[in-house]
């Protein structure tokens, strides 16, 4: 089986629209399957040697972020090359909606397709008003794949249809392989990991946070880590804190790894706009307590709460209080562990199998969905 894969998004900043497509073809190839990926990048950019670059990528303003994603003349041509040139027998393309290289291909193809869905929006009238433009492109889809219940919301009310939902997948034993560090007695660490400057990954309310924690329990110290300039992380933090927080700014997947390993307690007070919660499953594996914000992506991954605590979304006293307590709790290591052991059922050799059936049931001639 031949497979087209598109993404979006530019590889050039870490994502998880870009991490999903790259381990998702990569486990793909390890069983077999003949992929090419295509997404936004310059000619001179480092790339595995499946990945071909459809031309720059552009910042645009997207969901509350800043997407990079490639558009235009340029990256038509290329799209249109290759796909003439891979002779695909399933193209799949990821948030086909973007406009990036993801809808160029989508309509520009004329065989099997298949999209996953990852976007997580609340109501949206630039949605809404380019659903009529975007539906001689959709209706192309034999078969749709939502990662989350979150993403199959945003597809049945802008979209129509139905979708199955296959979640985001992890190499697990990348996070369980790392020994769970033992407490050194010094402080209390708590870990926030990602992009700091964007508001809606709740940086802020965690700071608003902080205060009571460090008053209950003064040796607390907040590691922030994630791509962003660390002087502008540092800037953020009121004068009062500077000494119970480190800002680090981005780091490698081991370092990730083991910054998570050492979490007495990953805090995830995003905002909204998540689909599903890579970071969540990543600390659940590492064996990290976790606290998050109940926005339903969260609550679902944890289990409304039995697999790590919620608070009230965007409310920095509840944050505070759910802190407190989790730090005080002398079981929260047992919810961490029943975590990790649950978590396999997201590992990339339990989520792949799933797309690939999904292939087979549209090259199959199967109802797609």
């Amino acid at each position: 089986m031949r497979v087209g894969m598109v993404c979006p998004y530019s590889f050039d900043v870490p994502g998880g629209v870009q991490n999903h497509v790259l381990d998702l073809s990569r486990t793909l190839m390890e069983m077999g399957v003949d992929v090419s990926v295509l997404a936004p990048a310059a000619d001179d950019e480092d790339l595995p040697a499946y990945v071909h670059p459809a031309g720059r990528a552009l910042p645009l303003r997207y969901n509350g972020a800043v997407a990079r994603v490639s558009f235009g003349p340029v990256a038509m041509a290329r799209t249109r090359r290759w796909l003439r040139d891979g002779a695909f027998d399933v193209l799949h393309v990821h948030d086909p909606a973007t406009p990036s290289v993801s809808l160029m291909a989508l309509s520009l193809a004329s065989g099997v397709s298949v999209a996953t869905i990852h976007t997580s929006i609340g109501r949206s009238r630039a949605l809404a008003a380019t659903e009529p433009l975007l539906r001689p492109a959709m209706e192309k889809l034999s078969a749709r794949i939502t990662v989350s219940r979150e993403a199959q919301r945003v597809v049945a009310q802008y979209q129509g249809g139905d979708s199955v939902i296959i979640p985001n997948g992890l190499y697990v034993d990348d996070f369980t392989g790392v020994e769970r560090q033992a407490e050194d007695g010094e402080h209390r660490e708590l870990l926030f990991l990602g992009r700091f400057e964007e508001p809606r990954k709740g940086l802020p309310v965690l700071l608003d946070a902080l205060p009571r924690v460090v008053e209950r329990f003064p040796d607390t110290r907040l590691v922030v880590a994630g791509a962003g300039d660390p002087r502008a992380g540092e800037a953020m933090v009121p004068s009062a804190l500077r000494g119970h927080v480190e800002v680090l700014g981005r780091v490698s997947d081991s370092e990730r790894a083991r910054l998570l390993s050492r979490a007495d307690v990953y805090i995830a007070p995003n905002t909204g706009g998540e689909s599903f919660g890579i970071v969540l499953i990543e600390a659940m594996a590492a064996g990290a307590p976790v606290v998050a914000s109940d926005i339903r992506a969260f609550a679902d991954v944890l289990d409304d709460g039995r697999l790590g605590a919620l608070f009230a979304n965007e409310d920095a006293g509840s944050l505070a209080d759910t802190l407190v307590s989790v730090l005080a709790d002398p079981g929260r290591e047992s919810r961490a562990a029943l975590a990790r052991r649950e978590v396999t059922r997201y590992d990339w050799s339990v989520v792949a199998p799933q797309v690939v059936r999904v292939y087979e049931t549209v090259l199959g001639g199967g109802s797609g969905t």
